[in-house]
């Protein structure tokens, strides 16, 4: 038992570095994009100059609709107010948007989080591949995750609910299967041991067409507030 418990360990610890390398290489990504962008603003200011100089509004406005195009596709849709939080939702709501998946989020976290960054990471992460990963198996028009994060009293409260193509999921021993083939389940496995280490409770519930995973997490009892803005979308 000591040797199946020390294998798979080490296969959960390997998920969850690609997992953490993943995200931050998703990060990277829109931040690069964001970077460019900048890099490019003076010569976009000096194209626009030169349309006013000439007098072409027509040409400024055309101009002025493709920049806006451009920006909203690397614009950062959430501030929850938690560093770690706009990083990885962001990044995901990105990659959901690339695959046609709409998101509709609104996450507000007030308070300097008990949860480390690394544990928050692996939740979200695995939360929002799970959703985008069922997502995919839908017509596009069908597609939609929702995400709601907020403090109740002195716990985090994470909800994520995305539309399924197979119906009501079946429980295999008290848990839900993963859809994903042979060692996608890791990642359940990894939020489960994370809230149990933290005294949270986990709560999935599967209905005809919706799946929805509840967590509550119990924070540090600290009154000082981190600047935080609720985004809904």
């Amino acid at each position: 038992m000591g040797i199946f418990s020390r294998i798979i360990d080490k296969r959960i610890a390997a998920y969850q570095k690609e997992l953490i390398e993943t995200h931050y290489e998703e990060v990277e990504n829109m931040y690069r994009q964001m970077r460019g962008w900048r890099h490019d603003y003076r010569n976009h200011i000096q194209a626009m100059k030169a349309y006013a100089a000439s007098g072409d509004l027509e040409a400024i406005k055309s101009y002025l609709d493709a920049l806006d195009t451009e920006l909203s596709t690397i614009d950062t849709v959430i501030k929850t107010g938690n560093a770690m939080a706009d990083a990885i939702l962001n990044s995901k709501i990105s990659l959901a948007k690339s695959k046609n998946i709409k998101v509709k989020a609104d996450a507000y976290i007030p308070f300097a989080l008990k949860i480390s960054e690394l544990d928050l990471c692996v939740i979200l992460g695995n939360l929002f591949d799970n959703a985008i990963e069922a997502s995919l198996k839908l017509p596009e028009e069908k597609r939609l995750i929702r995400v709601y994060m907020d403090m109740k009293n002195t716990q985090l409260y994470i909800s994520f609910t995305n539309f399924t193509a197979t119906g009501k999921l079946k429980k295999i021993g008290g848990h839900f299967s993963s859809t994903k083939g042979e060692g996608h389940g890791f990642g359940l496995v990894r939020i489960d041991n994370i809230v149990k280490r933290l005294g949270g409770y986990i709560n999935r519930n599967s209905e005809e067409g919706a799946f929805t995973t509840e967590i509550l997490l119990p924070q540090a009892c600290d009154s000082s507030p981190e600047k935080s803005i609720s985004s809904p979308k």
